[in-house]
């Protein structure tokens, strides 16, 4: 099966590329930011979970065929933009679409399972993770040892582990920021807005980035 140094070699490359401040952990953040610590570790899971398709994908050749075709990256780009600024836009109105009413009460965060379901989806139309794991993870199989498919998937797993507790420290750390900083309506108002903020803006880098030819 897989060799312990390349899986050693691949988590550990894995944790680093995790622990720089990207896409995924951004997405995370606004969700933090926008709904609380609950709202984001579902989404940290379902973002790894979509993840872990990728992989899966990667193995069994989807990958291959999206690095080729320009329109399916193009596609996927633009689907996993416009779904972010969709979900920014639902935190920003949340957040500050009811602010005339003067309420006092905070936005109901999205359930646990809808929260996975909209990491999942942001998970698996990030083309350029389809890129990169195509490129990165044949480089760590062993080949004369067999059983590839297998090896990338048990890869991909120990990469979306990683991922989970990188993420998720992320997620905790923006919440913890949000629940000292949010101790009146008003402040809360603001960082559910600025999380929003956040998604919308990543949502256009991620449109504006990537293959043009």
């Amino acid at each position: 099966m897989v060799d312990l140094h390349q899986l050693a070699a691949f988590c550990a490359m894995s944790l680093l590329l995790s622990a720089i401040p990207g896409p995924s952990v951004l997405f995370v953040i606004g969700r933090a930011l926008a709904h609380g610590r609950r709202a984001a570790l579902a989404s940290v899971l379902g973002n790894a979970m979509g993840g872990y398709l990728l992989v899966v994908g990667v193995a069994l050749g989807v990958g291959a065929v999206v690095e080729r075709s320009v329109l399916l990256f193009n596609l996927i780009k633009l689907a996993g933009a416009a779904y972010l600024v969709f979900l920014g836009v639902k935190a920003l109105w949340a957040s500050w679409g009811s602010r005339s009413g003067a309420t006092g009460t905070q936005p109901t965060p999205p359930a646990a399972g809808r929260s996975v379901w909209q990491g999942f989806t942001v998970g698996v139309t990030n083309p350029k993770s389809i890129i990169f794991l195509t490129a990165v993870l044949p480089q760590f199989v062993d080949r004369e040892a067999g059983h590839v498919i297998a090896q990338m998937l048990l890869l991909g797993l120990a990469g979306a582990v990683l991922q989970l507790v990188s993420d998720g420290t992320w997620g905790l750390a923006a919440s913890a920021a949000r629940t000292w900083l949010g101790r009146s309506p008003r402040r809360m108002s603001v960082l559910g807005g600025t999380g929003g903020l956040a998604m919308i803006g990543l949502g256009a880098t991620v449109a504006l980035t990537g293959r043009a030819d």
